[in-house]
């Protein structure tokens, strides 16, 4: 039940025990980019839609198996560093498989190894909207002691592809691949130009990626309207299935926080003035500080989209009734609800200390603090010194790396495009706005002006609590029927929304 709420999940729909197909696990659960609970309304079954197509298509349908369990075995991991990622190798493994008439091609590196690939169909008419599917290449660091499989091995088991990246994002970046090679070999000639990326740097900043293309080759991979990770898992609701559509995303300040003290022998601890302790006070500072509840336009569309009850969807939407409610929420979904209408601060990495019999007279600690759209860098450090109070003269804050939160209109033609196609595969369904607590590349496009938002899609197999742990965790995998209507929802919105002539 959820204590303090009246009527109990049944008024959120949430099931009292989780779905366990796609996402079985024998590892503990961690929250992910949705509600761990959010199972909305009663459990339903794949649209008939999706079945036929599943059966029809799936031994015609071994190029994006294929192509995604390759990519996978490339482990582009990019750690963060110049050197890492090397996406080249995934970047030429797609182009081979794009290789042919009807597409243009080209791969841009912006430092050795980290390559990027560009696929074009040059619209009719130089005014008529362009649409970009971008997927990165590269995938997060692993460890292997945590997976029932190989993490690089793109093993095909009982209807799955597992392996790290599997659904961040090279499900995606596969399926946007396969969908736009058919779409050449089928002589597709569209009224506005489709295009096609394979970007290198995405689980890092973008630097030698997406922010690098914009800034050097602009008019490559420039267009009105953008799609990349994540979204389009089914949500049963009260009201039907829901298919979130990711129109933002916070945004970042990564800081580190210097805490000086004075050195001395390990031995003698008494009223020394130990770096490493006063730290500490630092940390739990920042764990007790507690930002203001902010009730955002994407949070209040997502909500007011949901069709809770009004007893849920007024607290909701209250700034101080928000705080009240998560308690009484699974500890998944408050998570989310959380993260969605608050600032974190969140110390992730400390550095300091040069041997163990030594008082350490310096420690870094490494903050990971992510902002609510409008939120701003002074208002950050502000909120920094706040929650220090006097430990902030002592404590100097290093250079971060600050990006501010992004978000694009629903009002748009490509949100209209979605929501007709998305029809074809689930009837019932609703296309609802979402907020991702991550960071994406469509920061960028949105930056320069453009409509970026994150969607795919995905069977009812793959439950939002299981997508939520794979996502840069253990045991990364995803259903072949996911897979494939992915591929198909790329070449439906590429003639939907660029249209064609015969």
């Amino acid at each position: 039940m959820l204590a303090g709420v009246d009527g109990g999940p049944d008024r959120l729909g949430v099931e009292a025990t989780a779905s366990r197909h796609c996402g079985q696990s024998e590892h503990p659960r961690t929250p992910g980019p949705f509600p761990a609970a959010a199972r909305f309304g009663t459990r339903a079954t794949g649209s008939a839609y999706a079945a036929r197509v599943t059966e029809r298509t799936i031994p015609s349908d071994h190029d994006v198996v294929e192509l995604l369990r390759e990519l996978i075995r490339n482990a582009c991991v990019n750690d963060g560093t110049p050197s890492s990622g090397q996406e080249e190798r995934s970047a030429r493994l797609i182009e081979d498989h794009l290789r042919g008439p009807g597409l243009e091609l080209e791969r841009f590196t912006s430092a050795p190894g980290r390559s990027s690939l560009v696929a074009r169909i040059e619209g009719r008419r130089p005014d008529a909207p362009s649409l970009l599917l971008m997927g990165h290449t590269d995938v997060v660091p692993v460890n292997p002691d945590g997976w029932r499989h190989d993490p690089f091995g793109g093993e095909l088991i009982d209807g799955e592809i597992w392996g790290r990246g599997a659904v961040d994002m090279l499900n995606l970046t596969a399926s946007m691949a396969v969908a736009v090679r058919r779409l050449a070999d089928e002589g597709f000639r569209p009224e506005g130009t489709l295009i096609y990326l394979a970007v290198a740097d995405e689980e890092a900043f973008g630097d030698y990626g997406a922010h690098w293309l914009l800034e050097h080759h602009r008019e490559v991979v420039e267009a009105d309207y953008v799609i990349t990770e994540s979204g389009g898992i089914p949500i049963p609701s009260p009201t039907g299935t829901k298919l979130p559509v990711i129109v933002g995303e916070k945004g970042a300040y990564w800081c580190t926080l210097r805490v000086r003290g004075t050195p001395g022998h390990g031995s003698q601890p008494h009223r020394t003035d130990n770096a490493l302790v006063k730290a500490a006070e630092v940390v739990r500072r920042l764990d007790a500080y507690r930002p203001e509840t902010r009730i955002h336009d994407v949070w209040r569309r997502f909500v007011e989209s949901m069709g809770y009850p009004p007893e849920i969807t007024g607290p909701l939407l209250s700034a101080d009734g928000l705080l009240g409610i998560l308690d009484s929420l699974p500890l998944g979904m408050a998570r989310q609800f959380h993260a969605c209408t608050h600032t974190t601060i969140a110390p992730t990495v400390v550095h300091g200390g040069s041997k163990i019999n030594t008082i350490p007279d310096c420690v870094d600690l490494q903050v990971d603090i992510r902002t609510l759209p409008g939120q701003t860098g002074p208002e950050i450090e502000a909120m920094l010194a706040e929650a220090l109070g006097e430990l902030a003269g002592a404590v100097e804050v290093l250079p971060a790396r600050y990006d501010e939160s992004s978000s694009s209109s629903i009002d748009t033609p490509l949100w209209d495009s979605l929501a007709r196609v998305t029809k074809a595969f689930y009837p019932d369904s609703e296309t609802v706005p979402y907020l991702t607590v991550g960071a994406t590349d469509a920061r960028f496009f949105r930056r320069v002006g453009r409509t970026a938002y994150g969607f795919g899609l995905f069977s009812r197999r793959l439950t939002i609590e299981d997508y939520g742990t794979m996502f840069h965790g253990n045991d990364e995998r995803v259903d072949v029927e996911s897979l494939l209507l992915s591929t198909q929802l790329w070449q439906a919105v590429a003639r939907d929304v660029l249209g064609r002539r015969e």
